[in-house]
């Protein structure tokens, strides 16, 4: 099938294109951009008012299969990441059993042919997600591992991390960390300080996200292995990143939306879907996160996407940590980024697709002619409120429910076929 894309703003940070003009799509590979474009083609997309960038691409997704499929599970998932523009996720091996195994990552990857996106296997560093033995890093990786994580864990042992991080560099893959001294913050609910106090709970301070960010970056000195941060949400991980690249480490960040769009506040009205980890932080925090993501010290913005069914969300006090947000990041950072004059269009696709490609080491995050023809196109300025029911995808629990939003995805084209459709 071919396509042609008329009149739209082309984005494409890989190449430093800003421009408007058309896209002619043919074998599932972008053919053609320029102006005027008279290609015959089965589908033509006026994108008058629209942008067309690449597909983005979120390297921090929990799917949720195999194992906790009542939760979500691959196709689910990859339909809510369609609808918000993503046309890749790395899917986090926190499952059940955990993707330690050759085995299961195969169980992964051919699920995975159903979903309409692409999904990326990301396994597990030790085997079952303890604080044990590693995993096989060779077999993993010739098996499609893209890169290795304990994410919702942090590997607490200094030896066994170290070990990880030199296995990672001999294979040439990306470590995603989750910096946190669970002795710190154990049994923590919402981010220590005001609220937490006023709530009457345990508060999981920036204290543990600081320390394990500061724990993981030093042994990561002592190597060259190339390590992610995952979901950086205090000033002082900030700074300690920041030192960390100054001295040679081979460190790349990301951040979420909650962080830089929401305070710790909003936890005073016990609602679990604000519930996640780390917290949602307070203000200063958040602000620092957003000074980061100007002067580069964040590379990513990724959602930590990670659904709950309704009835585990419904109790405040014991409900799981997470929340969702893949077809809201997008709006997300339109609203509280480029809207406000933090950073350019061009950067945030940048961080939202051309980056995390180059991190894990795939061909997406770029429309040059003879590139995979994934892109979203959307209009910047619609907007919109965020109605949870009317989300893709099973879960529900998204913090931005009943925000209003500007910038809403029309149309998502993975391999030149259109995978989702504003059709309203």
């Amino acid at each position: 099938m071919s396509m042609l894309i008329k009149n739209a703003r082309i984005i494409d940070p890989s190449g430093e294109l800003d421009r408007t003009g058309d896209i002619f799509i043919e074998s599932e590979e972008i053919s053609e951009i320029g102006e005027n474009l008279e290609n015959k083609a089965d589908k033509v997309i006026d994108a008058s008012g629209l942008i067309a960038a690449p597909g983005l691409v979120d390297m921090h997704v929990h799917t949720r299969e195999p194992g906790y499929t009542y939760k979500d599970d691959i196709c689910s998932v990859s339909e809510a990441a369609a609808a918000g523009g993503v046309t890749m996720i790395a899917a986090m091996p926190n499952t059940d059993p955990v993707v330690d195994s050759v085995e299961t990552l195969e169980f992964i990857r051919e699920k995975a042919l159903q979903a309409c996106v692409k999904v990326l296997p990301v396994a597990s560093v030790t085997k079952n997600g303890c604080d044990s033995s590693l995993v096989d890093f060779g077999a993993l990786k010739n098996a499609g591992a893209v890169a290795f994580s304990n994410d919702g864990v942090c590997i607490t042992d200094s030896k066994t991390f170290y070990d990880a991080l030199e296995q990672a560099s001999w294979y040439n893959v990306p470590l995603l960390a989750h910096c946190e001294d669970t002795s710190l913050s154990g049994g923590g609910i919402v981010n220590e300080g005001i609220v937490s106090a006023a709530l009457g709970v345990k508060g999981n301070p920036f204290t543990a996200e600081n320390v394990g960010t500061a724990r993981d970056l030093m042994i990561a000195r002592s190597t060259s292995a190339q390590i992610h941060v995952c979901h950086v949400s205090t000033s002082t991980a900030v700074d300690i990143i920041k030192f960390a690249r100054k001295n040679g480490v081979r460190v790349t960040a990301e951040t979420c939306p909650q962080y830089f769009m929401l305070n710790d506040e909003l936890l005073l009205n016990q609602d679990a879907d604000y519930r996640c980890n780390p917290p949602i932080r307070s203000e200063m925090d958040k602000r620092a996160i957003i000074r980061a993501i100007m002067d580069g010290t964040i590379d990513v913005i990724a959602t930590d996407h990670a659904p709950h069914s309704p009835e585990e969300k419904s109790k405040f006090f014991t409900a799981p940590n997470g929340v969702i947000g893949l077809e809201t990041s997008l709006a997300a950072g339109i609203t509280a980024l480029v809207n406000k004059g933090y950073i350019t269009m061009f950067k945030l696709l940048y961080m939202m697709s051309t980056v995390p490609a180059q991190i894990l080491g795939v061909n997406a995050g770029s429309l040059k002619t003879g590139s995979q023809a994934d892109i979203v196109v959307f209009n910047p300025d619609e907007k919109w409120t965020v109605d949870a029911e009317k989300l893709h995808g099973r879960a529900k629990n998204t913090p931005f429910k009943g925000m209003e939003l500007t910038g809403r995805v029309k149309f998502t084209i993975r391999c030149g076929k259109i995978i989702y459709e504003d059709k309203r």
